[in-house]
């Protein structure tokens, strides 16, 4: 089985000048992608509890609608691998992509409950779909250059959010209305997507065929190792999802409903998350051709357990987005690792990848109603997080330790 970190030198024999102009427009295209999707979210996410007022939820509903939309994140999951098989990547970005788009002017245009769950069950379903076939595309282009890219694929997702996020809490202090904020940056980002579009790889890469000579017993044997890893992957997006979406999604209600803090204030939170992770993905791959990726992984998981314990046990609203920002700058190489190694799971195309984001939908489904449940319950939004995110720092460990020496 692959190592789950290749070592630093798979980019030292790499060989210069294979990088074709195909390529390099392929991945202009593929590194809009991942800032436009980067940008969708953060549009809307700052401003949820404003969406959750007009509505007319509490933070329990809000949880609930959250995981309520998880399974359609779930479902699009299951269904990535086959579709990339049946239709590739690029025609599976192209439709996903325009129709993911597409739901944050639903989400704009909510004023009830049931037409939010609308929005957002079908941005997470094509979310899903989306994220899988530009990681494939990311990990393949970055294996044909001389260095690798997926850490700044996944910045320039930061940077679309972090972004988006200060663009969500100045036009929220302007006081411009959700629909109008949201319908306008779903159309901008539309445009931005079918533009791009005929850029993306035309053809898949497919997996190495050498096992085929291989007696029936070796074979079964790394099948029966494969479903395995499929199962650790899962564990590793599940606990990733968690670090990652208690930081970004409950960073405003944190600041908001804890302490009281005003909408404008309430938005650093998000903004203190992304800016972390987009400075240090932008590092990412120079640091983990240096450090090596495993004492880079664990320095991060250090740095995201302890940012997250301080924005939400410390009640100071300063130290809070102090904490929420070394959470974010932990976090930023955790999914980058993960979705280039998984990405190169032998088997079906896709497998691997819908394996992690699996686990991270499951998390997208389970967690929302877990801290949303807790924090209604009287112990806060800042307790609700510790008691649900930290022990994922020692799960995400132990899993990724399990896979390297599978």
């Amino acid at each position: 089985m692959e190592r789950f970190w290749q070592p630093k030198s798979e980019y030292a024999h790499s060989v210069p000048g294979t990088f074709s102009r195909t390529d390099q427009r392929a991945l202009r295209a593929v590194a809009v992608q991942f800032f436009v999707n980067g940008a969708l979210f953060a549009s809307f996410m700052p401003r949820l509890p404003e969406i959750r007022d007009r509505v007319g939820i509490s933070i329990t509903g809000v949880g609930a609608l959250l995981s309520i939309a998880g399974v359609f994140g779930l479902v699009g999951s299951a269904s990535a691998g086959s579709l990339i098989s049946r239709f590739g990547t690029r025609a599976v970005l192209l439709t996903a992509g325009a129709l993911l788009s597409s739901t944050l002017a639903v989400i704009g245009l909510s004023n009830t409950p049931a037409l939010l769950l609308v929005g957002l069950a079908l941005m997470m379903a094509f979310d899903v779909l989306v994220d899988v076939a530009m990681n494939m595309q990311g990990s393949w282009l970055s294996a044909r250059r001389h260095s690798p890219v997926m850490n700044r694929l996944h910045g320039l997702w930061s940077l679309g959010a972090l972004i988006g996020g200060a663009a969500s809490s100045q036009v929220a202090a302007a006081g411009v209305s959700l629909t109008v904020h949201l319908v306008v940056a779903a159309a901008a980002m539309l445009a931005v997507v079918v533009y791009m579009g005929p850029r993306f790889l035309r053809v898949d890469e497919t997996p190495d065929q050498h096992d085929e000579a291989s007696d029936s017993g070796r074979v079964s044997g790394i099948v029966h190792r494969s479903r395995a890893a499929l199962v650790l992957w899962g564990l590793v997006g599940f606990s990733a999802a968690t670090m990652e979406s208690t930081s970004i999604d409950w960073a405003a209600f944190r600041l908001n409903d804890d302490l009281g803090a005003s909408a404008g204030f309430a938005a650093l939170g998000y903004v203190a998350v992304m800016g972390g992770m987009t400075a240090a993905r932008f590092a990412g791959d120079w640091m983990s051709v240096h450090l090596g990726n495993n004492r880079l992984i664990q320095l991060s998981v250090a740095m995201t357990g302890t940012g997250l314990a301080i924005a939400s046990l410390v009640p100071n609203r300063y130290l809070i987005v102090a904490g929420y920002a070394l959470a974010g700058l932990g976090i930023a190489a955790l999914l980058p690792s993960a979705y280039d190694a998984a990405a190169k799971h032998p088997g079906q195309p896709g497998a691997g990848l819908g394996a992690l984001t699996g686990g991270m939908r499951t998390a997208f489904l389970v967690i929302p109603l877990a801290i949303g449940g807790i924090a209604g319950a009287g112990l806060g939004v800042g307790s609700a997080v510790a008691i649900v995110a930290l022990p994922s720092t020692i799960v995400f460990i132990l899993m990724t330790s399990r896979l390297r020496s599978a």
